[in-house]
């Protein structure tokens, strides 16, 4: 019987997600043109934060 250990990969990328939601948010905030820029503030932040994990993030693991 051979054993095998199967080390499970961390994946981080709810920080990328949360951080960019709440840096979305702060500036929809700070645009103060009403509070509809909050959430569309926060959606932006989430459409980079994709971004940014699909390109940048995903290939470093190929180096």
């Amino acid at each position: 019987m051979s054993h095998h250990h199967h080390e499970e990969e961390k994946n981080f990328d709810y920080v990328f997600y949360l951080v960019a939601l709440l840096a979305g948010m702060f500036v929809g905030a700070i645009v103060d043109r009403g509070f509809i820029y909050i959430p569309v503030g926060g959606v932006l932040g989430l459409l980079t934060a994709a971004l940014f994990i699909k390109f940048l993030v995903r290939g470093r693991e190929n180096v």
